[in-house]
């Protein structure tokens, strides 16, 4: 059943089109991550990257796909572009030209679009710097150095590579998301992390071979990740239906209206953008601090390490804030309340107009405290499982999250472009799409 549904895949001929465009690109993506820098010597900085394994630079190089290890032109990833947007939305919020902007429809989405990239390349000039810098005073556990010949060439070139490298990861994701499927984006960052997955389960086998780790321990581990997937595909399926009637009304001879419907409002609304926004900004200072010899500035590196409690206090407090800030940006209960008004329909129980909107904007704070919540959890857990339980490898949270996410955003594109053109969804053929309502 499943499998005639993805072979229903290949006799679209656009979708097949936009499925292999979008492998096409990835796969220029993951060979751009082995590109080199040029002026690093790569053993001495493999060693430096072992002694840092499980630190914030791993995490960094997780969003990265192992590009900052390798340090390959690829070596910024798209955090700098996820960054600038950041900022934008921030800045919509505040400054009323860019508010007009984005309530301009297309053309103004095209022009914020237009600073974001703008802002891209700034954040990209500002962390290559950096990173050149802090490169220049890297040195392995033998003390070899890892730039064969320091100096402002070295930096300028690093500089522009890495800039470089992060406006073509850009220019991909954006390609991706109009002539592919899925978002370009998201599936650059979703790419980097599932081809790292088969060394952590590899890794798992080894250590069981070795007797470091028992078979009870590796049964409990797998067990809970098929929990924890089971739990955020319930979650990310999971909405709250508010319902709405039509009012019957005469236009010419024919009557109008009289069905019921409802408003789907999703317990996580946000998505995988708040665990993405939030490791990006935490990220970003802590990194730079991490390369330099500045005393305070190594202790603030040191407490912004994942598993301490400065770290998962300011991650969960900034998932909490991008979960309601997101939500509020993407979904606008007034708007909804007047289009509802405008084509008579109205909640039962509830008043058109204000009151609507006031009743909207109240559950889907209720619900939005859940999905929070509910992405603080998981994305906290492999803090948890390393700290506690001395698992080997960096374990689910924000990598599986976003996996998952991911995943379930791409399959619902490919399925409601079969839908549209009268294939049946292989998700429903399947019987296996969760219909979770809170």
């Amino acid at each position: 059943m499943v499998g005639s549904g993805f072979g229903n895949i290949f006799k679209i001929p656009e979708l097949k089109k936009r499925i292999l465009f979008t492998f096409a690109l990835l796969i220029v993506y993951r060979i751009g991550v082995h590109v080199p820098t040029p002026g690093i010597d790569r053993i001495a900085l493999s060693a430096f990257f072992k002694q840092t394994a499980g630190t914030l630079l791993g995490l960094f190089d997780m969003f990265a796909g192992g590009a900052l290890e390798r340090l390959s032109v690829f070596a910024l990833g798209i955090m700098p572009y996820i960054s600038a947007s950041i900022i934008l939305q921030l800045l919509t919020v505040t400054i009323p030209h860019l508010e007009r902007l984005s309530k301009e429809g297309e053309q103004g989405r095209k022009k914020i679009t237009q600073y974001t990239r703008y802002g891209t390349v700034l954040l990209s000039i500002i962390q290559g710097f950096g990173i050149s810098v802090g490169l220049e005073s890297m040195t392995s556990p033998g003390g070899a150095p890892v730039v064969i010949h320091p100096g402002w060439e070295f930096k300028l070139m690093t500089v522009m590579t890495l800039t470089a490298g992060t406006a073509f990861i850009m220019w991909l994701g954006e390609q991706i998301t109009e002539h592919g499927i899925g978002n370009g984006i998201s599936l650059i960052i979703f790419a980097g992390i599932v081809v790292r997955m088969p060394t952590a389960i590899g890794n798992t086998f080894r250590l069981l071979s070795t007797g470091d780790m028992g078979i009870f321990a590796v049964l409990i581990l797998t067990g809970l990740m098929i929990l924890v997937v089971a739990f955020i595909i319930y979650m990310e399926q999971g909405q709250r239906r508010i319902p709405v009637q039509y009012a019957k009304r005469v236009v010419g001879r024919k009557m109008y209206g009289g069905q019921s419907t409802h408003i789907p409002l999703k317990v996580n609304t946000a998505g995988v953008i708040p665990p993405i926004f939030a490791s990006s900004i935490i990220m970003f200072p802590a990194t730079l601090a991490s390369f330099v010899t500045i005393p305070w500035m190594k202790q603030m590196a040191d407490a912004m390490r994942p598993g301490n409690l400065m770290y998962e206090t300011l991650y969960v407090g900034f998932i909490f804030f991008f979960c309601y800030f997101y939500t509020a940006v993407t979904f606008n209960p007034e708007d909804v309340a007047d289009n509802m008004k405008k084509q008579g329909g109205y909640i039962p129980g509830i008043r058109p107009g204000k009151r609507t909107a006031d009743y909207i904007d109240r559950v889907l704070t209720r619900i939005t405290l859940g999905g929070a919540m509910y992405v603080s959890a998981v994305c906290v857990l492999p803090s948890i499982l390393m700290t506690k339980f001395n698992v080997p490898f960096y374990f689910g949270g924000t990598a599986l999250l976003i996996v998952v996410g991911v995943a379930i955003d791409t399959i619902a594109q490919i399925e409601s472009h079969m839908l549209a053109r009268h294939y049946e969804g292989f998700l429903k053929k399947s019987g296996s799409k969760p219909k979770g309502r809170f």
